[in-house]
């Protein structure tokens, strides 16, 4: 074996067991349902996605008057153009969005949160989002990931002693995980925390960059390495940390960027500081868990953010095209700009679908009886902020072109749209790492079950029933579509297409993995095709529950988003037509690319770049 060979073996051995920690240690316990994780097996769980989320009358009503007084609040005193070029979100934001409830709303009544589900929460952020996404960033940093791992994994002690005022906002938290090496690679943490002889206390050292509220943050989640066995590098451990530790420093309050300027984005060192035990959040060693469990909210609503910004794109683009005049005529007559228009307005519709649809889950986990608990999302949620943060990316570059020169300016707010939206991508697990993760977590349960079939084959005396069942299986998948129900009769060619792209996405998967077996985990052109085929399945299947569900209450009905709004049905069902036939023709070209003869070329070619 040559020594590039065995680099490439150790590789795939890394993110192999990279992955299989990862579900080990969040998927333990009671087997959970996942509806991507079905589709990989070319299955169809309608029940995890139909019928369509909704609030119940009280938290409607709850969410309808917390709304009319965000609003009313922001156009008095939320200035996105003042926070952009003086760097600052002003305290009489700040604190009015915790008079408002706004920063502890899903926290429990009892320490002074609405106790708020997770779907009522996403309306309060798209709010936000279409209005400042610099403030949207500063208040998802703070409730949806500084003070989540205290609700979720604190003791009741150490509730009780903290969450009031976070949950007021009197105390702001933050979000302390990347480091120099580690980022989207989170199990990488190099910042360290030894126990003392007594065992009383952790003693951290290292750095963290990039930590939105972290200069201005009174208690941070801090993700550090606690210390294994003797040849055992440890595993990461989450700890509530306050700035007055001896030792805690702010090397960096408002690090210089390119967007979201408002947020104060800090680097952050801790020298031989002593953090009680106490502290601890969750067990030692499953830090990973406590961080990968909480980005799962912050991802949620990131796509309503991203939903609501691109609303406000929409808004701007349709009212130039309406009154600018260009060659005799206003742009939204030329087909073109109908074009972008139009995919706007779809993709917007499919945002706000997959959001209510991944929110629905995170709710039906952590707010349902005990029997209906058993519903993972973590590669909902990765689809969603993939989808959400790329759809902006496009949504606010077509508004910028329809607006043209103008848009170069800095008297419109395009330019600073564009600078905010930039982010992104990149926070909180970088789109391109969330491509391969879903692929390879939708892939590892075939990838498992085709092992076990390998096993049977060598001593088929031992288990003949289970090859007779495998086979009889894949007859029936490879010659029957799974049932994609709607009530709507107008869906139904959507529906059936869906089936049949479900089946055959079934059946590329399980190809992909015996052509490629174990050199599946490094092929990451496939595995970017595949995860394209899932996230457009689950945007499909997303809108699909929402049109139907929008047609079952009948014309000029309630809107289903998960409110009771009055909805143009025409639009509605324009924009969602759209959407799943684009999306159904995106799939079968992702499909007939899995096995593109050019990924050979794409690869060559990047290493002669690289050598040169």
């Amino acid at each position: 074996m040559t020594s590039s060979e065995a680099r490439d073996l150790e590789r795939v051995r890394r993110t192999e067991e990279q992955v299989r920690q990862a579900e080990a240690l969040l998927f333990s316990g009671r087997q959970r349902r996942s509806f991507v994780k079905e589709l990989f097996h070319g299955r169809f769980a309608a029940d995890l996605v139909m019928p369509y989320p909704v609030l119940s009358r009280e938290d409607e009503e709850r969410t309808r008057e917390t709304l009319r007084e965000l609003r009313a609040f922001c156009d008095e005193h939320l200035d996105p153009e003042r926070i952009d070029r003086e760097r600052e979100i002003p305290a009489e934001v700040i604190e009015g969005l915790g008079r408002l409830g706004v920063l502890g709303m899903t926290a429990p009544a009892s320490f002074g949160g609405a106790d708020a589900s997770q779907l009522s929460y996403c309306r309060i952020l798209e709010e936000l989002g279409g209005r400042c996404n610099a403030t949207a960033l500063f208040t998802n940093a703070h409730h949806s990931i500084g003070m989540r791992a205290l609700v979720l994994f604190g003791t009741d002690e150490q509730k009780r002693r903290w969450l009031p005022d976070v949950v007021a906002g009197r105390k702001l938290a933050a979000f302390a995980l990347t480091e120099e090496q580690a980022g989207s690679d989170a199990a990488n943490v190099q910042t360290t925390a030894v126990p003392t002889e007594d065992g009383s206390h952790f003693v951290l050292n290292g750095e963290k960059r990039y930590i939105t509220n972290g200069a201005l943050a009174d208690v941070l989640t801090v993700m550090a390495r606690t210390p294994g066995d003797e040849g055992d590098p440890g595993a990461v451990t989450a700890f509530w940390v306050t700035p007055d530790m001896p030792g805690f420093r702010v090397l960096e309050p408002r690090m210089e960027k390119l967007g979201v300027r408002g947020t104060a984005t800090a680097r952050l060192a801790f020298e031989e500081m002593r953090v009680p035990r106490e502290n601890v959040l969750g067990p030692v060693g499953q830090g990973l868990k406590v961080a990968l469990t909480v980005l799962d909210f912050g991802r949620t609503t990131f796509g309503a953010c991203c939903t609501g910004a691109a609303k406000t794109c929409l808004h701007l683009a349709r009212d130039h095209a309406r009154t600018r005049v260009q060659f005799g005529r206003t742009l939204g007559e030329f087909e073109l700009v109908q074009k972008k228009l139009a995919n706007m307005a779809a993709w917007i519709y499919a945002m706000e679908a997959m959001t209510t649809v991944t929110a629905g889950l995170v709710d039906r986990g952590h707010r349902s009886a005990p029997d209906d608990s058993a519903v993972e999302y973590m590669a909902e949620t990765a689809i969603l902020k993939v989808v959400a943060t790329e759809a902006l990316w496009t949504i606010v570059n077509d508004t910028f072109q329809i607006h043209g020169g103008a848009a170069y300016f800095t008297d419109l707010p395009l330019e600073r749209l564009l600078r905010d939206a930039r982010v992104n991508q990149i926070g909180e697990g970088a789109n391109e790492v969330l491509v391969s993760f879903v692929a390879l977590l939708g892939m590892r349960g075939p990838g498992e079950r085709l092992r076990e079939v390998r096993d049977w084959a060598r001593r088929p005396w031992t288990t003949p029933h289970r090859l007779g069942e495998f086979l009889g299986g894949e007859l029936r998948r490879r010659f029957r579509a799974p049932s994609v129900l709607v009530r709507a009769p107008e869906l139904a060619d959507h529906a059936r297409r869906l089936e049949r792209l479900v089946r055959r996405f079934g059946i590329t998967v399980q190809r992909s993995l015996m052509r490629h077996r174990e050199e599946i985990l490094e092929r990451q052109l496939v595995q970017e095709q595949i995860a394209l085929v899932a996230m457009e399945l689950y945007a499909s299947a997303s809108v699909l529950s929402r049109r139907d569900a929008e047609l079952a209450l009948g014309e000029g009905g309630q809107r289903a988003r998960g409110s009771s709004e009055v909805v143009s049905s025409d639009l509605d069902g324009a924009a969602a037509r759209l959407f799943l036939g684009g999306s159904a023709d995106r799939i079968e070209r992702a499909l007939d690319s899995v096995d593109d003869p050019r990924h050979r070329e794409i690869v060559e070619l990047a290493s002669a770049v690289l050598r040169s």
